[in-house]
């Protein structure tokens, strides 16, 4: 099965520190406090489940938010230019632009971020930085979304069924792909 990103992840790489003694034994994420590790076990279990793309989540209003990306609801608009949103916190970092407040400027292309882990995250791009590493072989990634898709290479997990045909996949793409076949849709360009 699918499992998200964490919001309330502390550390987006396991670590040994003192100060995050609550460890998921499924993941070895690790967390301050034991009601994020509670919440963030939701993802190993079918409980807050996609019923569309088969997706766990930690929280019902995780799934919900997740649910627009099949539904296209975008209930949250700009008021200043009517631009939509599936996610609140995506119309806030938005509004900065009518406001000019994008503090955290890229000094390598200028690219601006309305916050400050944005920013660390695109310097990435930049430096070549690869601090995600797969523990079973020497691939290291940039970001932590792409090292867990990575390691379904090594688990054989394919938690992406079609609904058609129950065929399953490793990645969503994959199986949006293979859902063309089905519908004779071609790829946007």
């Amino acid at each position: 099965m699918k499992t998200e990103a964490d919001s309330n992840d502390i550390t987006e790489h396991p670590r040994d520190d003192k100060s995050r003694p609550y460890l998921c034994t499924m993941c070895d994420k690790q967390y301050s406090r034991k009601r994020n590790l509670v919440e963030h076990m939701n993802i190993h279990t079918d409980k807050y489940k996609c019923t569309e793309c088969r997706a766990c989540y930690r929280s019902s209003s995780a799934l919900t938010e997740h649910s627009r990306i099949h539904s296209g609801e975008k209930p949250f608009e700009c008021s200043v230019c009517s631009k939509r949103f599936t996610q609140v916190g995506n119309l806030h970092e938005h509004s900065r632009v009518h406001c000019g407040e994008k503090p955290h400027i890229c000094h390598m292309c200028d690219k601006a971020f309305g916050r400050p882990g944005s920013l660390k995250t695109h310097m990435r791009v930049h430096t070549g930085e690869k601090p995600y590493k797969c523990r079973m072989c020497d691939k290291a990634f940039s970001v932590s979304g792409d090292r867990n898709k990575h390691m379904r290479v090594h688990t054989g997990e394919k938690p992406y069924t079609c609904h058609l045909c129950d065929k399953a996949f490793r990645q969503s793409v994959t199986l949006d792909k293979h859902m063309r076949a089905h519908t004779r849709e071609k790829p946007c360009l």
